[in-house]
Order: C-alpha cells, then sequence, then structure tokens
C-alpha cells in the first residue's frame, strides 16, 4: 500500500476545486478522479474539468502535508529531498501532455520542476520530459528530455532527487539528468506533488489523463 499520510488532494470539481484533506484520504477517499482501493493510485482529470486558481489547467494531483495535513514546504539546504515514483501513463489528452510529478514553489506560479510524460501519436510512445527552472525568476526554464520511447500502459520510474547543495538530479525509464540549480533557490519554500496535471484544456469530457501509480515516496533526510 501507498503511503498517503503526507499528501492532500487537489480534484477537478467545485468552485474552486475540491481539496480532500490528508485524514480523509488516509480512510480510503474514492471518487470518478481517484481511488487507492486496489492498492495503486487511480488519477483521473478530465480536459474539462475545474482549474486551481491562476491555473490553465485542471488537475487531480497529490500535493505535500504533514501527517496532521497542514501543508508542508521545506528549503532545499535543510535536507537530502526525494520523490520516487512508479508509475503508468493510461491515457492523455489530445495535446498528448500531462504532469506527473512536480517541485513546486509555494505562493508561486513558477515550479522548479514539473516532470512530464509526452505522448507522440507517429511513434506511438511518449518521451519523459523535464522542465527546470534553474532561477526563481526564470520563465520557461529548461526543456530536456529525459527518457524516450515510454509507452501508454508501460510501467516505469522516476526520481526528482535535490540535494543539500542544489544538485538537482532527475531519472525516469532508466535514464538520468543532473544539473545544479541557483542558490537563490535556497530561500524559497518548496513542496513536492504528484498524479495528472493535463496540459489540455479543449475537448470532450471523455478526454484527459490518466495514470495509475504503484509506488510513491517522499523523503527528506537529514
Amino acid at each position: 500500500m501507498i503511503d498517503l499520510a503526507t499528501w492532500n488532494l487537489s480534484v477537478p470539481v467545485g468552485s474552486p476545486p475540491y481539496t480532500v484533506e490528508t485524514a480523509k484520504l488516509v480512510k480510503g477517499f474514492k471518487d470518478q478522479y481517484f481511488h487507492s482501493n486496489t492498492g495503486k493510485l487511480f488519477f483521473w482529470s478530465p480536459v474539462t474539468g475545474t482549474r486551481t486558481e491562476n491555473a490553465k489547467y485542471a488537475r487531480t494531483e497529490l500535493r505535500e502535508t504533514y501527517s496532521n495535513g497542514t501543508l508542508r514546504n521545506w528549503y532545499y539546504p535543510e535536507a537530502d529531498n526525494s520523490l520516487r515514483a512508479t508509475l503508468a501513463v493510461n491515457q492523455v489528452p489530445s495535446s498528448g501532455k500531462i504532469v506527473i510529478g512536480q517541485i513546486h514553489a509555494f505562493q508561486s506560479q513558477k515550479p522548479m520542476v514539473k516532470v512530464e510524460y509526452q505522448y507522440k501519436t507517429s511513434s506511438n510512445s511518449g518521451n519523459i520530459v523535464a522542465k527546470v527552472r534553474m532561477h526563481p525568476d526564470d520563465g520557461e526554464g529548461r526543456v530536456i528530455t529525459v527518457a524516450t520511447g515510454v509507452k501508454l500502459d508501460q510501467q516505469f520510474s522516476y526520481l526528482i532527487h535535490l540535494s543539500p547543495g542544489g544538485a538537482l538530479g532527475i531519472s525516469a525509464a532508466g535514464y538520468q539528468w543532473d544539473t545544479n540549480v541557483s542558490a537563490k533557490w535556497r530561500v524559497k519554500p518548496l513542496y513536492f506533488k504528484a498524479g495528472v496535471y493535463v496540459q489540455d484544456n479543449t475537448g470532450y469530457t471523455s478526454e484527459g489523463g490518466k495514470v495509475t501509480f504503484s509506488k510513491l515516496d517522499i523523503d527528506h533526510d537529514k
């Protein structure tokens, strides 16, 4: 079983979208957008779902918390920080793009890291792409293709690792990419996110992103 005791969940229904608190998640919350009753985490977000404030797209996405449900934000120099996941992408919207993991910045519209699955009909497979802001005020940031040839319904793993010294490592489907982020990130409160954040907002209600996680784990090792 995946431990949900350090997450809350945003689902794309309601205005603003509904947040499922940690205690409710742990007790086995399920609806059409999320369930964990198979021991795996099932996420579904239609392109027509309601969107969080300032967002262009809908999401069914976990957000890091403490076990008492309060939001957890951390500074990277204080620990060795990692998010590990094993998952399969089951459906993509017509854009082919969904975000499956993030290091976000608190009260900011500019996350440090987005890990994105990008499906291409021509190859009948997808790339795992990292979008990284080296500095907190970067516009779009760098775009790096970490892995290629990942098919729909194919299980793969990713790791986002940020060391106390600012070394960022992103690995996916057996490949790895490394860099160092700007020291200006040191004073920014950060948090992990995981799930499905569709990069598309047009189409039928049956169009969207569907992902199944079989492993998901956060570590902040002092």
